[in-house]
């Protein structure tokens, strides 16, 4: 009898092992590779590190200076640059040095809050479309189209209708209009990996749909994934100073980019300076983060994985 388990004993342990290796994938190393990869790349690295920077300045800078962005000076209206304020003052006499700064918090919360948004509607939305196929992918598909055809102005409008003005609005009518191009890579990448072996080998153990969607489907399209969601940063923070522009963004006297440039193009021609450094770092900022995407795009292709794996 023992020798007749011990025929079935190597089948079983190959099985734990093959399920052992299905939950705990080798992606640390992979990981490690990326960023080894990531940081060779000397665009992206000093792109990260002016967006840390920006981060930086963007929390001490207005908690430290001696003016804040709502504090007016009347006696030194649309001053130029001086030592004073560094990057002069507006029409009220406020600080836009000061402004500038705040106006990153705005900038770059938005940037980051909507991409959040975009990340987990892309996932939900693109994940169920593909890995259910068939008619639901058709309907989920045409459902995006659709929405995709309503020219970007006239849903801005309907939302701002639907939300009250303020960060958070400004925030979730970003994210709600950038998340249709996470779910279509999102689903390309899934209709690619769910008839991979790994996971019909997952199918086989008696792993549910979940399981196999959040812990083996999942974790293979980060790479994509990843880099589709920086490279949504930059054009939600151009969808702020877009909205601000227009005066649908965030009230005043809160400071932000978009309404900074809007109101310095009014005085381009006497004052130059206070279009100018709103709209050098929405520049600046949308520049750095598609410098890092493109950084984080090459370090994450699979391709170079496997190339890895082959010199090695």
């Amino acid at each position: 009898m023992d020798n007749f388990e011990n025929l079935f004993l190597p089948l079983t342990r190959h099985h734990s092992d093959e399920k052992k290796s299905l939950d705990k994938l080798d992606f640390p190393s992979k990981t490690s590779l990326a960023f080894q990869k990531f940081f060779k790349n000397k665009t992206a690295t000093y792109s990260f590190v002016f967006v840390m920077l920006l981060f930086l300045g963007a929390v001490f800078i207005p908690i430290f200076s001696s003016h804040t962005y709502y504090e007016n000076h009347l006696d030194v209206v649309n001053s130029k640059p001086n030592m004073d304020f560094w990057f002069g003052t507006d029409e009220l006499g406020r600080d836009i040095f000061v402004r500038v700064w705040s106006g990153a918090r705005i900038s770059l919360g938005v940037g980051l809050g909507s991409a959040f948004i975009d990340l987990v509607l892309g996932v939900l939305f693109g994940g169920m479309s593909g890995y259910c196929g068939g008619f639901i992918d058709e309907v989920m598909m045409r459902v995006i189209d659709v929405l995709d055809g309503v020219p970007t102005l006239l849903k801005v409008m309907a939302l701002r209708c639907l939300f009250r003005g303020g960060f958070f609005t400004v925030l979730v009518i970003i994210g709600l209009l950038s998340w249709s191009r996470t779910a279509r890579v999102v689903r390309f990448q899934v209709l690619e990996c769910k008839n991979q072996d790994f996971v019909l080998a997952a199918r086989a153990i008696g792993a549910n749909k979940k399981r196999i969607f959040f812990f083996h489907i999942l974790p293979n399209i980060w790479g994509p994934l990843i880099v589709s969601v920086t490279l949504s940063v930059p054009s939600s923070i151009f969808g702020e100073g877009f909205l601000s522009f227009l005066g649908m963004g965030v009230a005043l006297p809160v400071a932000s980019w978009g309404s900074m440039a809007s109101s310095g193009l009014q005085a381009l021609r006497d004052y130059p300076w206070r279009l100018f450094f709103p709209v050098g770092f929405i520049f600046a900022t949308m520049l750095a983060f598609n410098w890092i995407g493109d950084g984080l795009r090459d370090a994450m292709d699979p391709r170079r994985f496997v190339e890895e794996e082959g010199k090695s």
